[in-house]
């Protein structure tokens, strides 16, 4: 199964300036990412102290990882990269040589 990290930053433009609002959709989002991680697509799930950003560590298909980003536009930015492990990374060096 692919790896990606999914690097997230919230929109201020489009976050609710009332707290209790915030407050709202925060705990919504809070929900969906538990969700997530129970039927394992979220291995991994932070924030920056002090930062409206953080980062998610999906596994999963390409279809798996956009619809679960597509559920927190437009109020969060994402940018997410495929992950190569080690042993990946060692195979396309070894591939150097041939």
């Amino acid at each position: 199964m692919a790896r990606y990290l999914a690097l997230w930053e919230a929109d201020y433009a489009k976050l609710p300036t009332d707290p209790k609002e915030r407050r709202s959709g925060y705990e919504e989002a809070i929900d969906f990412l538990k969700q997530e991680m129970k039927k394992g697509l979220i291995k991994d799930w932070g924030s920056f102290v002090g930062t409206t950003n953080g980062f998610i560590i999906y596994e999963g298909t390409e279809v798996e990882v956009g619809n679960s980003v597509q559920h927190f536009v437009p109020f969060y930015i994402f940018k997410v990269y495929p992950i190569s492990s080690l042993e990946q990374t060692e195979e396309v060096t070894k591939a150097l040589s041939k």
